[in-house]
């Protein structure tokens, strides 16, 4: 842990600390914008690195958007990224399941979640329930999807208000996991039926993509984020998830597998000092926080107890787009 973090503040120390890396990864939400608004500066100082040739990560806990719809955000808000910089703690949930658990082709995944993880469950070839949407052409209708030149039809048997009903839930004995991401739709029936099968299913595994509390929405305001979807689970069956998204080593492991990088020269950039700064630490890489997101210069006081503290400190990462100039 860092004794005492460097808050840059100058153009001679902004430069300083450029020079001394060759890959930047960088956390999403909270560094380079807030839901739909960047952060000033935030795409110049893309560019200037760029224009040195240093190697770029993008590395979110956000698991709503796959790796090719996040490159749609990105080019929507006018941020160069390639699809294979982009790292997704769905995506990595994906290559988890697919790769390490090496689960069985007639096996499923019950999810809780959004799109974005069904996208990425479905490149990794992992049959899906729950969610969002069903590949299934009796479900009753409602919206009409195509991913990946797939048909789905939204099933409301989940997104639902009704009391549950345990006498009429079929439980599926193929479901062998439960993967909880950020689900902006979650209801007792959902958590319901996670809670069958995670109980009732014999070897079910139970999988969080993150466990992040909260997560920025612009504006100093802040909404409930995917570790607060799973937190019920964990108290109803007494069992922690595997969590894949930062900080956790299942994260870097992913990234190493695609990129080659020397730790001691790649820096982790982010505004939390609970995921982002941890995951830089536990990786051997150095970290600079961001105070445009969930972290403030308070927490990296003694008396707050900072799980972690960062070697750099920026207000904001657009401070750095001087060095453009």
């Amino acid at each position: 842990m860092t004794t005492q973090p460097l808050k840059l503040s100058s153009k001679a120390e902004y430069l300083s600390f450029v020079d001394q890396f060759d890959t930047f990864m960088f956390d999403c939400d909270g560094v380079l914008w807030h839901d739909e608004s960047l952060v000033p500066g935030a795409v110049q100082v893309l560019e200037h690195l760029r224009a040195l040739k240093k190697k770029i990560i993008f590395v979110t806990n956000n698991a709503t958007k796959s790796r090719k719809n996040y490159k749609k955000k990105f080019d929507r808000l006018g941020v160069q990224a390639e699809v294979d910089e982009v790292f997704g703690s769905a995506y990595a949930s994906a290559v988890y399941i697919s790769s390490v658990l090496q689960l069985p082709k007639d096996e499923k995944v019950y999810v809780i979640g959004q799109a974005g993880l069904e996208e990425e469950l479905d490149e990794e070839g992992i049959q899906h329930i729950g969610g969002t949407v069903r590949g299934h052409p009796l479900s009753p209708p409602t919206i009409l999807l195509n991913f990946k030149a797939r048909i789905y039809f939204q099933d409301p048997a989940d997104k639902t208000f009704d009391a549950f009903d345990i006498t009429k839930f079929e439980r599926d004995p193929k479901v062998a996991v439960v993967l909880a991401g950020l689900d902006t739709a979650i209801n007792y029936t959902k958590l319901a039926k996670a809670m069958q099968y995670l109980t009732q299913n014999p070897g079910c595994r139970f999988i969080a993509t993150n466990e992040d509390s909260t997560y920025p929405v612009g504006g100093g305001q802040f909404l409930p984020g995917a570790g607060s979807i799973s937190a019920p689970l964990r108290y109803i069956t007494k069992t922690d998830p595997v969590s894949i998204g930062k900080p956790n080593q299942a994260m870097m492991d992913t990234i190493k597998a695609k990129h080659h990088f020397d730790p001691k020269k790649t820096v982790m950039i982010g505004d939390r000092l609970d995921t982002d700064i941890i995951f830089g630490n536990k990786g051997g890489c150095s970290t600079l926080l961001v105070l445009t997101g969930v972290a403030k210069e308070a927490d990296l006081r003694p008396e707050a107890n900072p799980p972690v503290l960062p070697d750099f400190i920026v207000n904001s990462l657009g401070d750095l787009a001087v060095l453009k100039n």
